[in-house]
């Protein structure tokens, strides 16, 4: 088991709306800073998946497992960051565009709430490469029904795909630029009166055996239901009637087709006019 999760290179996105983002986990054994080959082509592929002109900056975060002293467990994971930087360095990826190297340490282990303790370890020994794009545009990509703004006509099922509402990774909380456009969206709501809909909070590419991403406050899977309640709050807050609202977590079932990392998202989808 250590060996097979020591040869993953596990792609997954962390929901966040800071701006897109693409998180690829590299997994390595227990007490190693250095890639085996299997390790080292999978970040190459990684690289050469990569539109780099659409490129914006990227993070490099190392982590260990919860055990070993902290000095020693940051010195490792930060050596564990270094070896990936230098392979992505060394394929490509210029250095001026990762602004954040970071060995983090260890993370802990709550043994009440994890029920395979060995493969909790393992996940926990990586390197987190984050990969953060150029925003895009949704009215570019052309879907159907899906608008950055209530349409002038707008129907039943239309979606507003609210791409500058941003959340710290892993949190629920609103951010001071989150709350900034909520209020654009509540001049909105104003404007539209009649409108009722419901919220929506999703995630992206969480392993198929979990639908939804963990909350890093509660450190339960509800982090889209809990995203999703953070704007009915919020928008309750402003006054608009919550007999027009209501909320729903999605977590990671209902994918935009249009690529990975526009699914990690909040939407309002009109349920009534």
């Amino acid at each position: 088991m250590h060996k097979i999760l020591s040869l993953l290179f596990s792609l997954f996105f962390l929901v966040s709306f800071a701006q897109e983002e693409e998180v690829h986990s590299i997994y390595f054994q227990f007490d190693k800073y250095n890639l085996k080959d299997e390790q080292a082509e999978a970040v190459v592929k990684f690289v050469q998946k990569i539109d780099t002109s659409n490129v914006e900056t990227i993070e490099i975060f190392g982590y260990c497992d919860d055990r070993g002293k902290d000095a020693y467990n940051f010195d490792l994971s930060t050596k564990r960051a270094n070896t990936v930087k230098d392979k992505l360095v060394s394929k490509g990826i210029k250095s001026k565009i990762i602004i954040t190297l970071e060995g983090k340490g260890k993370i802990l282990i709550d043994e009440d709430l994890e029920t395979n303790i060995p493969e909790a370890r393992s996940k926990n020994r990586r390197v987190d490469v984050v990969v953060n794009y150029k925003p895009v545009i949704i009215e570019d990509l052309k879907i159907p029904g899906v608008y950055s703004t209530v349409p002038k006509n707008p129907v039943v099922g239309d979606r507003i795909y609210l791409d500058k509402l941003l959340f710290d990774r892993g949190s629920s909380k609103l951010s001071y630029k989150a709350k900034q456009e909520l209020e654009r969206v509540a001049k909105l709501l104003y404007r539209y009166k009649n409108i009722e809909f419901e919220i929506q909070g999703h995630v992206c590419c969480t392993p198929t055996y979990h639908k939804e991403a963990i909350d890093r406050e509660t450190r339960k899977r509800e982090l889209s239901t809990n995203r999703a309640l953070a704007v009915f709050k919020y928008l309750g807050f402003r006054k608009i009637n919550k007999k027009r609202m209501t909320y729903k977590g999605y977590g990671n079932t209902q994918p935009l087709g249009k690529g990975a990392l526009l699914d990690r998202r909040v939407e309002l989808v009109i349920t009534k006019i």
